[in-house]
């Protein structure tokens, strides 16, 4: 348990979450597409969400220095809401616990696409990882 004063590494609470609508909206329009098996992966580097951050009243672009938030898409046509609850609780607690196999410092939209087969977290994690391995060998060369 965290006690306050004490931050936990691995919480998802509200600021590490895409909420308004002109959030994703962003992403999708400047982001950078990866393609899975039933999911897209679009993410936005912090560097250049702040080139057009003037074009937006609200300013919450001061999360550049926060690391990476996470914002799931999942359209009715996946199941139920229970499926589709479910497949929301295994993609943030995949980011929760495995950060590392997504982009770094990143504003990032999980669109889930119909046919997707989530078996698990791990499931999850490991689709993720083979999209961004390529990235991530980039980035730290």
């Amino acid at each position: 348990m965290v006690r306050s004063g004490q931050q936990n590494t691995k919480d998802l609470r509200k600021p590490k979450k895409l909420r308004k609508t002109w959030e994703f909206n962003r992403v999708y329009r400047d982001g950078v597409r990866l393609y899975g098996k039933g999911f897209t992966l679009v993410y936005l580097r912090h560097e250049h969400a702040s080139e057009h951050a003037s074009e937006y009243a609200n300013e919450q672009l001061a999360n550049c220095c926060t690391g990476s938030r996470l914002g799931i898409s999942v359209p009715r046509k996946v199941g139920n809401a229970v499926q589709r609850n479910r497949i929301k609780r295994i993609i943030r607690e995949a980011f929760r616990l495995h950060r590392e196999v997504f982009p770094e410092q990143s504003d990032i939209v999980f669109a889930v696409r119909p046919g997707i087969s989530l078996a698990g977290m791990q499931a999850v994690r490991d689709a993720v990882a083979r999209l961004t391995m390529p990235l991530l060998l980039k980035v730290k060369v």
